[in-house]
């Protein structure tokens, strides 16, 4: 490996440790937001402020609003960030506000290849968070929101590393032996610093090289299906995982999933399509 990939891998994983990873200051705004709705005494007529500061963020407050997710049969149209704010809820604003700081973390991307497996990553991202909001509700009979928010930051360490790859050339081809590894000891500490709570963290950093329990259960489950019937596959290395005949007879035969797979609800269409827009 190259010295200065080297010393940039090796800054990397002690800022990781330390728990001191640094974020550009694009993200500010989203970040801001994300820890006032972490307060619990944070008040509608603030997140409304602060949402106001961030124009592509508003306008996603008010679309996932209007979405049948929130919106279903003849609700009114959501035409303010005030109202957005009501209706959503602040622990789907928090899910949105963390979505924001995941994609604006690669928006400055200027290596093509990069970009490219940032754009796919985050595809993927968006299909594993609407699908494991599904499976929450079908399978697993988990908290829908938590295993929608589960979703958006299961890869962020990918997301994250992406990003500083395009800084440092040909660190990402040099670091993709040992990526998985990589990846779980960024992931930790980027779980930490965003404040994402201990039960989705302890699920996030159990997903490599687990297999999905039959019957599935749980958050980590939710995922794993999430992420095995997601029609975008992660670009990112993944560590091994053991599929027994049970477990793919499950995932190729069972109703419930094959539904899931081919016919999407219009809720999770409209949860994909303003995490994408």
């Amino acid at each position: 490996m190259h010295v200065n990939n080297l010393s940039s891998l090796a800054q990397l994983l002690a800022s990781a440790e330390t728990e001191t990873l640094a974020f550009p200051t694009s993200v500010n705004t989203a970040l801001l937001l994300q820890k006032e709705l972490a307060n619990p005494d944070c008040h509608s007529a603030d997140i409304s402020r602060l949402l106001l500061c961030e124009p592509t963020l508003s306008a996603r407050a008010v679309a996932l609003a209007n979405s049948a997710l929130f919106a279903p049969g003849l609700a009114p149209a959501i035409t303010s960030v005030r109202a957005a704010v009501e209706r959503l809820g602040h622990r789907n604003l928090y899910a949105l506000a963390t979505a924001a700081v995941i994609r604006q973390l690669n928006a400055g991307i200027k290596d093509a290849e990069l970009r490219a497996r940032a754009s796919q990553l985050w595809a993927h991202t968006v299909h594993v968070a609407a699908l494991s909001h599904e499976i929450a509700r079908a399978v697993t009979h988990t908290d829908a929101d938590t295993a929608l928010f589960a979703g958006i930051v299961h890869e962020v360490s990918g997301v994250y590393l992406l990003a500083q790859a395009d800084r440092t050339p040909g660190l990402y081809a040099q670091l993709e032996p040992q990526m998985a590894s990589t990846l779980e000891v960024i992931g930790r500490a980027l779980l930490q610093q965003l404040g994402v709570p201990p039960s989705v963290a302890d699920a996030v950093n159990a997903l490599p090289g687990s297999t999905i329990m039959l019957p599935p259960v749980g958050l980590r489950d939710t995922l794993l299906l999430a992420k095995a019937l997601a029609p975008v596959p992660s670009p990112l290395p993944q560590a091994p995982v053991t599929v027994s005949a049970a477990l793919r007879t499950y995932l190729d035969t069972d109703p419930v999933l094959q539904a899931l797979r081919e016919q999407p609800s219009a809720e999770a269409k409209g949860l994909i399509a303003v995490l994408l827009s």
